[in-house]
């Protein structure tokens, strides 16, 4: 049984290898999965981040003191890990995929800026969900690096407020309860529309509008790609399915 699972990697990686040899419009599509690969948190499996801690609304964060200590407690265990995270083998691949010239874009669902890390250009990359690694000023917009809020957490602030106006600060990401920015999401379909091949990993391609971007690229006649570790909704649709380690499977099929 081992040797015929380790065949059947052999022949999957082997086929992904093709199709980035095939296609020069690649879109790469990520979730969770691909930076717990980096010691990061996902999300819904046992004992991730909303199994955790309770999800606070932006309203709740808005208008409930209370509310904003749990969202900031949350935070500084996030910052926490994401202090000594690192870009993946996965990560890597992508990003030596991307110099290569095959590499239409990197949409990501994630908020670490691990893609940013591993050195994909900024303009290859769309975060729908915003990024952790800088917060904003809700009332004069001002960004700053995330690691001032850290070290003020750190030093037992609750709640840090801005310095420059003394309005509500937060990381610059989608919290729940607001739309995703119609922008980055605009982009995003119109580069599932370009695409010719679009790999998905470690995404349960379950949230939406997300999981719509590689339904849409199939639609307009991208081959699609499931790299995940379990089953995902749209696997009745690809065309080619990997449940293995991200990493590994990336490193390998890029070279």
């Amino acid at each position: 049984m081992e040797v015929e699972r380790l065949q059947n990697r052999t022949h999957e990686t082997k086929a992904l290898t093709q199709l980035f040899r095939s296609h020069g419009r690649i879109l790469v599509f990520t979730g969770a999965g691909i930076s717990t690969e980096s010691g990061l948190s996902d999300y819904r499996s046992k004992g991730g981040i909303w199994e955790r801690f309770q999800p606070v609304t932006i309203q709740e964060f808005l208008a409930d003191e209370d509310k904003r200590k749990l969202y900031w407690v949350r935070k500084k265990e996030l910052y926490g890990e994401m202090r000594d995270a690192k870009p993946n083998s996965g990560h890597l691949a992508i990003a030596k995929l991307a110099e290569r010239g095959k590499v239409l874009g990197v949409i990501t669902q994630n908020i670490d800026g691990l893609h940013h890390m591993a050195g994909n250009l900024p303009e290859t990359i769309l975060e729908l969900h915003g990024t952790n690694r800088e917060t904003i000023c809700l009332d004069c917009g001002e960004l700053c690096p995330w690691q001032e809020a850290y070290e003020r957490l750190q030093q037992g602030e609750e709640t840090p407020l801005c310095l420059k106006c003394n309005g509500l600060l937060k990381p610059n990401t989608i919290s729940f309860g607001q739309a995703l920015d119609p922008n980055v999401l605009n982009k995003a379909f119109e580069w599932a529309e370009e695409c010719d091949l679009l790999i998905a990993c470690g995404s349960t391609l379950i949230v939406e509008p997300a999981a719509s971007i590689p339904r849409l690229a199939k639609e307009r006649g991208a081959r699609l790609v499931i790299v995940n570790l379990t089953e995902t909704p749209l696997d009745c649709f690809a065309d080619l399915i990997i449940h293995a380690p991200i990493g590994e499977t990336l490193s390998q099929s890029v070279g």
